[in-house]
């Protein structure tokens, strides 16, 4: 299909779905959207945010944070609130939610797929919150330098933390949250009982004494400080986005490789901050960003899995370099293998406690 007809198709398609465009000599609108900055954020700036502007008139502001609700709170407290609409994981939007940071959202807001599948029976158990979308499953994985380790090389997750078979530095990121897991599961606790395990105090304490037999960790908070850290030779192993991995390996050629077991997969979502200037205009982005098509176009740039079935059965290759993306998407079979589903409900309730016992630990 020609641009200019592909165009005239997708306007056609909005105005199917009720959203509204700028009338003629109308002031185009403006949203400010918060998400994570890098290669998600390019590849979401090619696949949602230019279509959603080329479509509607409305300008798109980009802002980048590194996850956590601090931000959010002081926003709502001093009455200023700068964002329409946020890029959240789910467990840190159960939490603002129970805290009345958000505005409630319903799965109306969300386009039926192209086949008329309603979206509750498109999209992934439990995608809709009281408060969220999930649009997106991305994994915190293992990455490491091939030129590290010439001969063996790490295949489980208890590599992370033997260090004698695989010596250099790590880097981890700054978090109870994955660490915890990881610790666990290189006792070899069963990936069903690591929450409650983890619900008690023996598991927290058998957990960070895992850590602690790490030598020489660099604690990273921002998504691309690891493969900055792996590239410059300062880590061997490292933490991070399976995405920004593969960015790194992709259109940087950097001598890593993703160890897959463990991966703790989690669920992106997106939410309306309460105090938001346009939230009707952002419940009309959050629709177009959910829809089949805009979540294919995401997914076959950056090799985060699609939140809805359709999406998921359409992902093919990357529109520049030609790679099968469905291979480095974490909820491929090969790679989810061994997979955690992190338990979101679990740190939206507990975030506090364990996250006061992990600082506490931190300092000492």
């Amino acid at each position: 299909m020609a641009l200019a007809e592909r165009h005239v198709a997708m306007v056609l398609a909005w105005l199917l779905t009720g959203l509204a465009i700028p009338a003629a000599g109308q002031e185009p609108a403006s949203l400010t959207v918060l998400s994570w900055g890098g290669a998600y954020e390019r590849a979401q700036q090619q696949a949602l945010f230019a279509p959603f502007s080329q479509t509607t008139g409305t300008a798109i502001r980009v802002e980048s944070y590194n996850g956590g609700l601090t931000g959010l709170r002081q926003a709502i407290e001093d009455g200023n609130v700068p964002w329409d609409v946020i890029d959240m994981t789910r467990n840190d939007a159960m939490a603002a939610c129970e805290e009345g940071l958000l505005e409630p959202l319903s799965p109306e807001v969300v386009a039926a797929a192209p086949d008329g599948t309603p979206p509750e029976q498109d999209f992934i158990a439990n995608a809709f919150g009281q408060c969220s979308i999930t649009h997106t499953v991305f994994a915190t994985v293992v990455a490491f330098r091939r030129d590290a380790f010439p001969g063996q090389r790490p295949t489980s997750i208890a590599d992370l933390f033997d260090q004698q078979s695989f010596p250099g530095p790590r880097a981890l990121q700054r978090t109870p949250a994955v660490n915890l897991e990881w610790a666990l599961l290189s006792y070899g606790v069963p990936r069903e009982e690591l929450y409650g395990l983890l619900s008690t105090q023996r598991g927290l304490r058998l957990a960070l004494n895992r850590l602690d037999s790490l030598e020489d960790i660099h604690w990273w908070e921002a998504g691309d400080v690891p493969a900055k850290l792996l590239a410059s030779g300062e880590v061997v192993m490292a933490s991070g986005y399976n995405g920004r991995f593969f960015d790194a390996i992709v259109n940087r050629d950097l001598p890593i490789q993703i160890l897959w077991d463990g991966q703790v997969q989690e669920y992106e979502t997106w939410v309306i901050p309460q105090g938001t200037r346009h939230p009707e205009l952002a419940k009309q982005f959050i629709r177009f960003a959910t829809t089949t098509e805009q979540l294919t176009e995401l997914a076959n740039r950056i090799p985060y899995g699609p939140a809805r079935h359709s999406a998921a059965m359409q992902v093919s290759t990357h529109p520049d370099n030609g790679r099968d993306m469905r291979l480095h998407i974490p909820t491929h079979p090969l790679n989810a293998e061994r997979a955690v589903i992190k338990d979101d409900d679990w740190y939206a309730h507990t975030h506090h406690r364990v996250e006061e016992r992990f600082q506490e630990w931190l300092s000492r």
